[in-house]
């Protein structure tokens, strides 16, 4: 389940560098508020560049790769993604898109397919809420190229109609839970089933990405830290 996250250390020091200077920055003399961001290239078969205000921040950016999470200014950021031949981004096959990152939150971007093929965009605001005592949040996003699916639980049914790009979740007691993806009505797995692992104070959010057309569907996933 994991082979599809690929660490992207290298990429994350590159977008660092691309986001120290957002549309709306404030002065040198009195640094803007940060936040966190982290990227994931949800479009299969596609490696591509991802540029910044214009600046190309993100070299050859590979499918299944996730980037960050980075510490950021807050502001608003035009994104543009394009085929990672492109000289520049007056051509993107996504984009440009306006990203408004407001302080102290926690977001993710995705590039990936809507449910009809199309290459999109979507960001993610990451809940950091705290979870009972002994329980974490298991957080399942919709991002491929596919109808509504059902998320199945140790085989039961625990998020159902679920569409692309929209997202479920549900606390969990600590344990590992085998988590797979059906079309929605059904119990034959698309996806999976895969050992998840759900651990306290923590988010583990599972990526659907990749076409049902293309018989390509695969999953991401990240963690993320939960106030305590």
């Amino acid at each position: 389940m994991r082979k599809a996250l690929i660490s992207g250390i290298a990429a994350a020091a590159l977008l660092t560098v691309g986001l120290a200077a957002p549309a709306q920055a404030a002065p040198a003399a009195h640094p803007a508020p940060t936040t966190k961001l982290s990227v994931l290239h949800a479009v299969p078969n596609t490696p591509v560049d991802v540029y910044l205000n214009h600046k190309r921040v993100l070299n050859d950016f590979k499918p299944g790769t996730l980037a960050g999470p980075l510490t950021v200014p807050a502001g608003t950021y035009t994104v543009t993604i394009t085929a990672a031949t492109a000289k520049n981004d007056k051509a993107p096959v996504i984009g440009p898109a306006k990203l408004k990152l407001v302080a102290h939150r926690n977001y993710t971007a995705v590039a990936h397919l809507t449910a009809d093929g199309k290459p999109t965009a979507s960001l993610y605001l990451n809940t950091l809420k705290k979870t009972p005592k002994g329980e974490g949040r298991v957080i399942v996003r919709h991002d491929a190229a596919a109808p509504a699916v059902d998320i199945l639980v140790n085989g039961a049914a625990a998020m159902k109609s679920l569409q692309n790009p929209h997202q479920s979740k549900a606390n969990l007691p600590v344990g590992t839970y085998k988590v797979a993806v059906a079309l929605a009505g059904t119990t034959a797995p698309v996806i999976g089933p895969a050992d998840v692992p759900v651990k306290a104070n923590t988010d583990t959010i599972v990526y659907a990405w990749g076409s049902a057309a293309q018989g390509n569907l695969t999953v991401a996933v990240q963690t993320v830290k939960t106030n305590r």
